[in-house]
């Protein structure tokens, strides 16, 4: 199943399945395009918790090591934007990069998951480009200006059951419709049941919260006007569009 959060074209908010027809409620279908409804993030997270290469061609491109522990920042939930959303950029920086990212959806308030019994907790995936401003992340230390700026977190378009996301399922970039990274889960590093394992040793996660499980190598600058599209088999594709501000 493929958990969707929209706007109806009452202004409710309301939590359809997405499916092949379109976005079912009840007896009432929408096409995801409809412009009486709006798309809304799947899930409203109290923090985001990324993960910082965990692509050993994504290390190599960025001329750092392979970590011998999950690298761990966080992103607030300032941060979120929705599929078809445009995100301003921040203004005057000389390069804003995308990051395809799977995210891991929380499903339970949880703390010190062991990792044989990490999927237990785990509601679903979903599509997260982590927009990063590179001109203050690379001089800052707890990169709060290169990570955490508003809507720097598009999500989307749904939630998607772990029976729908294969364990190599692939990921995607692709800007104005030219592809720029092409990668899949089975490259992680460290794996899901790692990743949880370790975070909920040193924090309790809450339901609707995000693990952001780091970007293969291809990651580049958005430009004024361009468009982009995430996909992540098994979820969707999430799109948005940017602009300078």
């Amino acid at each position: 199943m493929r958990r969707v959060r929209f706007r109806d074209p009452a202004g409710t908010v309301r939590q359809g399945e997405w499916t092949d027809d379109g976005i079912i409620f009840g007896s009432d279908t929408y096409e995801p395009t409809d412009e009486a409804i709006d798309v809304l993030a799947p899930t409203e997270p109290s923090k985001i918790v990324c993960v910082g290469l965990n692509y050993a061609d994504h290390a190599a491109e960025s001329n750092m090591e392979i970590p011998d522990r999950p690298l761990l920042f966080l992103k607030p939930p300032n941060t979120l934007s929705s599929h078809g959303d445009t995100v301003t950029l921040p203004a005057g920086k000389e390069r804003v990069d995308f990051e395809a990212e799977i995210a891991i959806v929380i499903g339970e308030q949880c703390r010190d998951v062991d990792a044989e019994d990490a999927m237990s907790v785990v509601e679903g995936f979903t599509c997260l480009n982590d927009i990063s401003n590179r001109d203050d992340q690379e001089i800052e230390q707890n990169w709060i200006r290169g990570k955490a700026f508003d809507n720097s977190a598009p999500v989307g378009p749904v939630v998607a059951t772990p029976d729908e996301v294969p364990e190599d399922a692939s990921v995607e970039l692709r800007v104005n419709g030219e592809t720029r990274q092409s990668s899949s889960r089975s490259e992680w590093i460290f794996s899901l049941p790692e990743l949880i394992e370790e975070i909920t040793t040193y924090m309790t996660l809450e339901p609707g919260d995000l693990i952001s499980t780091g970007t293969p190598a291809g990651v580049g600058p958005l430009e004024d006007g361009d468009t982009v599209e995430l996909e992540v088999e098994g979820v969707g594709t999430l799109e948005h569009s940017v602009r300078e501000a």
